[in-house]
């Protein structure tokens, strides 16, 4: 077994910076408050995949170094933010008494998002925002992670397919792109990989694929899988290994929250039902019907609840019913996987990757760059890229 000396037991961990779209919202604060208490041993790992033997043995960057920082609309202090978190049960009220100090640092790393007179001007600034963080933490990569608000589906545009054609636009002070792909746009310019945790169009767009493969920078996307979707992607293969013939799946989801408000508009609405509806006709090899409706309560708070009905068909024709129903905390669910996604983008950043990194399927409702929508499946690509990557030191 090869000896560590004393200077190597002492040396820091890496440092790799996180820098969220959306900072002080409730998942940004619940993973900033939990990254803080699991490093200062106040909080167990649960929930973290990439805490898991078959996943860290890609040798990912440690929990101990994730420093966290972003843009947000509001001004509200981190700490507060927190605070009503927990009054609302996301987490334990005594974390954030005892992370003030952790909680204050972090907040300093928060700047108002930027608003320039064109597109162009206001992707010079993020930019700018990104790389200064970068420098004065000497950070060895930052990881930027949009949890931003739903956007609507992007408009077809000549200018959002090409990198040529999307430059000349922003250049001729035109605003074609929407914000998470502005984002997405800045983040590729400073030479960081992305990740996506929302249906928002985001790096989607040919023009800002074209992009991260042009700055050899991997990405991931999109729309966090944390609840109603995660249960379809393990259920339905679980009907076609049974040679079951499923007729219909029709879901209603409850939820409060931002994001609950935000999806109140039917527009936004659209990416997200878009991406939860994606992949059931993909998992049994043909279509089905499956209604999906979304409403918003606002006296869920940061909690939701989702039903489902399933009907199928059996042995000579015997019509049956499943039903299920998922209720847990959005950014409880959210904040683990924003931390797995970071780590696991940050090492692919470090191995050389670039583009969109399909193995990460497993993480996402709408998985771009995957084929299978199973959750075994996703899991065994996951795992076996992981090894790759622990591997290729």
């Amino acid at each position: 077994m090869t000896q560590r000396s004393a200077v190597d037991e002492q040396s820091p961990p890496s440092r790799t910076g996180v820098w969220f779209v959306g900072a002080r919202g409730s998942v940004a604060t619940t993973a900033t408050v939990g990254a803080a208490a699991m490093t200062a041993g106040l909080a167990a790992r649960t929930g973290l995949v990439s805490e898991l033997a078959e996943v860290s043995v890609a040798g990912l960057p440690p929990l101990e170094g994730l420093i966290t920082g972003g843009h947000d609309v509001i001004d509200t202090p981190l700490a507060q933010r927190a605070q009503l978190l927990a009054e609302g049960g996301v987490f334990p009220t005594t974390l954030v008494s005892a992370l003030t100090d952790e909680l204050s640092r972090a907040d300093s790393r928060i700047r108002l998002a930027p608003r320039g007179a064109t597109q162009r001007e206001t992707a010079r600034s993020i930019e700018e925002d990104i790389r200064a963080f970068r420098d004065e933490n000497a950070l060895e990569r930052v990881v930027v992670v949009d949890v931003s608000n739903t956007e609507p589906p992007a408009p077809p545009s000549p200018e959002l397919e090409s990198l040529g054609a999307l430059e000349e636009a922003l250049d001729a002070g035109r605003s074609p792109l929407p914000q998470s792909s502005l984002y997405a746009y800045a983040a590729f310019r400073a030479q960081c990989p992305l990740v996506s945790f929302t249906p928002s169009p985001g790096a989607t767009l040919g023009a800002l694929t074209e992009l991260a493969k042009e700055q050899d920078v991997p990405w991931s996307g999109r729309d966090g899988k944390t609840g109603e979707t995660l249960v379809k992607s393990a259920l339905a293969p679980m009907f076609g290994t049974r040679a079951l013939q499923v007729r219909s799946w029709a879901s209603y989801n409850m939820l409060g929250g931002g994001d609950g408000r935000t999806l109140a508009d039917p527009k936004a609405a659209v990416s997200k039902t878009t991406t939860k509806g994606a992949g059931l006709d993909a998992m049994l090899g043909y279509h089905v019907q499956g209604p999906m409706h979304i409403d918003y309560v606002e006296d869920l708070g940061d909690w939701k609840t989702a039903w489902d009905h399933v009907s199928f068909e059996g042995f000579l024709g015997t019509r049956m019913t499943m039903q299920f129903t998922w209720q847990g905390c959005d950014s409880a669910l959210a904040a683990p996987l924003v931390i797995d996604l970071v780590r696991l983008t940050a090492r692919a950043h470090e191995r050389g990757e670039r583009g969109v990194l399909g193995p990460l399927a497993f993480f996402f409702k709408d998985p771009l760059g995957g084929i299978d929508h199973s959750l075994a499946g996703q899991w065994r690509a996951l795992t076996e890229w992981c090894e790759q990557l622990g591997a290729s030191v």
